[in-house]
């Protein structure tokens, strides 16, 4: 058992910390474990391995990582709230897996949202997330998939469209 592993036998929570703000730069960089472990000189086992706490940081590896992700080291010890010698459990949260702000998708569509100019469509585009979020959560509090009301819009070309069917015009 390592010196400064928690009472569990797991790894001590700052290096669980370290890591997870790690891997919380590199997918906000949109950088693979590949890339990264490639610019550290290392394989991309050992770059999991230190987002998952695994194996420690160095302090030179923890410079090397600085630089390669454009932070300073203050970065990977930000929500760290130290009591005299002993350092609070609650520093591991969720882990990245777990934790839907820090999933990829998330931050792409956080990115994709900022770059679209327009408030108005902004507006817009927050509105219909919140209402299909809505739709979603009512379906899974009856226990059934939610469907919309049929609903017939013309079209020029081929008639009316009733959802995702094609019907012919009337005549």
């Amino acid at each position: 058992m390592r010196a400064f592993a928690d009472d569990a036998g797991g790894p001590h929570p700052i290096d669980a910390h370290v890591g997870s703000r790690l891997r919380l730069r590199r997918t906000m960089l949109r950088i693979s474990q590949e890339k990264l472990a490639a610019e550290l000189g290392l394989t991309f086992q050992q770059v999991q391995k230190y987002e998952r706490a695994a194996n420690r940081i160095s302090a030179s590896r923890l410079y090397q990582l600085c630089r390669i992700l454009k932070v300073p080291v203050s970065f990977f010890f930000e929500g760290i709230e130290a009591e005299g010698r002993r350092f609070r459990k609650k520093v591991v949260q969720a882990a990245p897996e777990q934790d839907p702000l820090r999933q990829p998708d998330t931050i792409e569509l956080v990115e994709a949202y900022y770059r679209i100019s327009s408030p108005r469509v902004r507006g817009r585009f927050l509105e219909f997330v919140r209402a299909a979020a809505g739709n979603e959560a009512t379906s899974k509090r009856r226990g059934r998939p939610r469907r919309s009301p049929r609903v017939r819009t013309p079209s020029k070309e081929i008639g009316y469209r009733v959802r995702d069917e094609v019907r012919p015009k009337p005549r």
